[in-house]
Order: C-alpha cells, then sequence, then structure tokens
C-alpha cells in the first residue's frame, strides 16, 4: 500500500511516500530507502522511482521515498541545501526507517540517483553495519569535480551568497560544502554488496564515474551495468525497464513474491 508520510528533522518536515506489502501479524520485511539526486524529488524524472517502489514492493519489499529539505514538498528552501546536509537528513530517514516495527531492521537496502548516489554511497559508508546492500544510479561520486567551473565561479566573488541555476537558487554554503567531501574514501568502508548502474552517454556524470566507484571503493563487492546509450536518469522506456529489472534481480534474494 502507498501512503503519504513525514518525518521531522530539526524543526522541518521532511515529507515522503511509503510502499509497504501486505503482512501477516508480527512478520517484517525487507525495505529499500530511495534518495534523490541534485534538484530531483522523490519521484525522479518519469516518475523512476515510483515505478522502482511499486515492482519491489511487489516482491514483498517496503520502499520509502523522501524529498530532501529544500526540494519538492519538503520543508526548507533550495539555497539552504548543502550535500553534508542531505547526508545528514539520509541518516534521520534511515533510523526512522529501521526502527519501523513493520521493517526487518538487517535487510535495509539504500539506492541513490546522482547527487542521491553519492549520498546513499556515504551513508552506507558511514553505516556499514546497518546497510544490507547498496544501489547507485549515475551515482555523482566526486560532486566537485563534476561541477567545478560553477563552484569555483561562485566561490570567486567574495559577496556572492545565492547563484541562480536554472530557477533555483544555490547558497555559498552549498559551494563551500561540496569541496570537502571526500566521497569514494567514505564510501568504502561499505562490504556489503553493490549494484551501480550507468548510461554509457550520460553527459552529466559521465560513466567512468561508477568505473571509479568500483576500482576506488567497492572493488569485486561491486556489479557495473551499463544501460548502452542511455543519458542521466535513463529516458527512454526500454532503458527505464533496464534498470527497473536489474533492480529486481539485485534484490531478488531479499524479497519474497507473496502466494
Amino acid at each position: 500500500m502507498q501512503t503519504a508520510i513525514t518525518l521531522e528533522y530539526k524543526g522541518k518536515i521532511l515529507r515522503g511516500m511509503e510502499h509497504v506489502p501486505a503482512q501477516n501479524e508480527g512478520e517484517r520485511v525487507p525495505a529499500v530507502i530511495l534518495y534523490h539526486g541534485f534538484t530531483g524529488t522523490m519521484l525522479e524524472p518519469h516518475r523512476i522511482f515510483l515505478k522502482i517502489c511499486r515492482r519491489l514492493e511487489a516482491m514483498g519489499i517496503a520502499c520509502f521515498r523522501f524529498d530532501f529539505l529544500g526540494s519538492g514538498e519538503s520543508d526548507g528552501n533550495f539555497e539552504e541545501m548543502t550535500v553534508s546536509g542531505e547526508i545528514a537528513e539520509a541518516h534521520a530517514i534511515l533510523d526512522h526507517v529501521k526502527r519501523d516495527p513493520r521493517v526487518d531492521p538487517e535487510r535495509v537496502t539504500l539506492l541513490g540517483m546522482s547527487m542521491g548516489g553519492l549520498v546513499a554511497s556515504v551513508v552506507a559508508g558511514e553505516r556499514a553495519i546497518d546497510v544490507h546492500k547498496l544501489m547507485l544510479l549515475a551515482p555523482a561520486g566526486e560532486m566537485y569535480e563534476l561541477i567545478r567551473d560553477l563552484v569555483d565561479g561562485v566561490l570567486a566573488v567574495p559577496d556572492l551568497q545565492l547563484y541562480d541555476y536554472n530557477g533555483n537558487l544555490i547558497g555559498r554554503a552549498f559551494a563551500e560544502d561540496v569541496k570537502t567531501l571526500n566521497v569514494f574514501q567514505r564510501a568504502e568502508k561499505f562490504q556489503g554488496d553493490v549494484l551501480l548502474i550507468h548510461g554509457t552517454n550520460d553527459p552529466t556524470v559521465p560513466s567512468r564515474m561508477s568505473h571509479t566507484y568500483q576500482e576506488r571503493s567497492y572493488g569485486g563487492r561491486a556489479v557495473l551495468h551499463l544501460v548502452e546509450e542511455a543519458d542521466h536518469t535513463f529516458n527512454k522506456t526500454a532503458w527505464e525497464l533496464e534498470v527497473i529489472e536489474k533492480i529486481c534481480e539485485f534484490m531478488g534474494d531479499v524479497g519474497t513474491l507473496p502466494s
């Protein structure tokens, strides 16, 4: 069943959706938490997060997806957003899900897309014993490398506090924060199974970023699946279906199909 949910974090409200399969009394099910990307929402383009959740719920896996503060329907303003702030919110969401009496706390998996992949990888590294599996879709990895010109341009103007990025205001704190992240080093402490999915024609986060995750953070623990010719958010039905099928295959030993 799909239900709107809220989570209070530092006096502000994170708004989200949960998808929880039917359960027998006292039963606990595995869960997946989905973290969206930069300027994204808990739906993500062409509702891919919703579609992933529906498929996983049909496999007996609960799903939880929230808008980070300043994004989508959640409280706050986008110009207050930093990557470190979203990592902290992601930790709070993980705590919330692990406390849910319907969820098996030993089988909680994280899934992140783009900057949400960066967030998920860091959270999994910092909470290795609390995360069962990890799925990263076109993960941003070293964000500063990807947007160096933007960040350096903002920081080069001493009095510039806000920058207009396609109608989203980016705060100076975001630019200062993104330069401090050691993502691959923080991610490598996660010792569980990892699925990396990336489009070979991604113009936003080149697929080499997933190769770097595999080489520097996960080694043989990670399976990398490249979607041929796909863009950053898998904006064709065939690409989307391929992504969802790979996710379901990866989670197949976790969920149980309803009888």
